[in-house]
């Protein structure tokens, strides 16, 4: 193979694939509906949709009205389901205890905001204090 070849793969292999989500592009699926989008996800996310689609457009609403204000938005409804028209956006999600922010990414179609903010921190174990276990009960605490 020539040098000139390897160059020519290695340029398709790097370039960047553009999303589809169920063969539409993010393009196309901005112009959705909320309702025509639910067509599209699998069968929970759609009987989700169906049910509250009129407070996912409520919230994308109150969201425009923020973005244009510059200021950030935050919720604390974390059952809504991410829909096309929130690509982009960053948004933060309560978690009971702080708003986390999330970039909302084409991957993230279909998903609810719960899923992008945990409400549990990861617990880093130590080693345990003196007295903690019954060796080290005996032992001078200083």
């Amino acid at each position: 193979m020539k040098r000139g070849n390897i160059i020519k793969m290695a340029e398709t292999e790097f370039k960047k694939k553009e999303f589809t989500y169920k063969g539409k592009t993010i393009s196309e699926l901005k112009t959705l509906d909320v309702r025509e989008f639910a067509k599209l996800v699998g069968a929970r996310p759609k009987r989700t949709i169906l049910r509250n689609f009129q407070k996912i457009e409520d919230f994308i609403n109150r969201s425009k009205v923020k973005l244009e204000k510059n200021k950030p938005i935050r919720t604390h409804q974390r059952s809504l389901i991410v829909v096309p028209e929130m690509v982009g956006w960053r948004i933060f999600i309560y978690n009971g205890n702080k708003f986390v922010p999330v970039d909302v990414i084409e991957e993230m179609l279909g998903h609810v905001f719960g899923e992008f903010a945990p409400t549990r921190a990861r617990i880093k174990h130590s080693k345990s204090g003196v007295g903690a276990t019954k060796g080290s009960k005996h032992k001078s605490k200083k």
